[in-house]
């Protein structure tokens, strides 16, 4: 017969005493972390305080900044881009004084900044960034191509058109100097910018005629095929089936 040896029985006041014990252990422990992290805080106050200092005059300083130099310098810039733009525009719709209305539109007039004054005196607005892109496009009217390069790659824009438009301006400068496949690299990322079925059509043309150059025919039947297929009623369209043929 099995046989199985009895525990002996725990007096209360044992079992108490123990969690008393046990108890007064866990207050030891915090109050030993407590003491450990009183001394820490101690020790390296200096430090945390004078990081929250620096975080606050961070923020204060970019606060001030805004409000008392970004912003009235935002407006300013604004004003002073109206007289660039407008020579700008009347350049665009005028063939006889064209290149004299570009250049007042890049170097200013009349006490009043151009372009390029505000790309360095006002960076960081839109200003400035909308003047990168219509002083690209201003040398790039006036055949200055490597300067229309170097303007228009300092332009962004979430505005989808505009940005496909730069890229295709820059893709076409550097047709102009002879240099293929970065204007195919530009009309390909304008391509990646654009879905307006006036706009594609246009680059999609450009893209396919240059890829025809370069001998890379399926890139160039890619281009073409998209016109045929999207976009039948555009001007692109017009003798599409003879380019394909000729990429076949």
């Amino acid at each position: 017969m099995a046989t199985y040896k009895k525990r002996a029985k725990k007096s209360r006041s044992t079992v108490i005493q123990k969690n008393i014990e046990s108890t007064k252990q866990v207050f030891d422990s915090l109050d030993e972390g407590a003491s450990k992290t009183e001394t820490f805080v101690n020790k390296y106050q200096n430090y945390i305080i004078g990081s929250i200092l620096s975080i606050l005059v961070l923020f204060s300083f970019y606060f001030a900044y805004d409000k008392f130099v970004f912003q009235p310098k935002t407006v300013e810039s604004n004003l002073e881009i109206f007289t660039a733009q407008k020579y700008f525009d009347m350049a665009m719709s005028s063939e006889k004084s064209k290149d004299s209305l570009l250049n007042l539109s890049l170097y200013g007039a009349d006490g009043k900044y151009g372009f390029l004054d505000i790309i360095e005196n006002y960076s960081g607005t839109d200003a400035a960034n909308i003047s990168y892109y219509s002083a690209g496009m201003a040398y790039y009217n006036l055949k200055k191509y490597a300067e229309s390069i170097e303007l228009l790659e300092n332009f962004s824009s979430d505005d989808a058109i505009l940005q496909s438009l730069s890229y295709t301006t820059i893709g076409d400068a550097f047709v102009q100097l002879n240099q293929f496949d970065d204007g195919l690299n530009y009309y390909e990322k304008a391509l990646s910018h654009s879905e307006n079925s006036y706009v594609r059509p246009i680059i999609l043309l450009k893209a396919g005629d240059l890829s025809k150059e370069l001998n890379q025919f399926n890139k160039a039947e890619r281009f073409f095929q998209e016109i045929k297929d999207d976009y039948p009623k555009s001007n692109e369209a017009n003798l599409i089936d003879i380019r394909l043929e000729q990429v076949k």
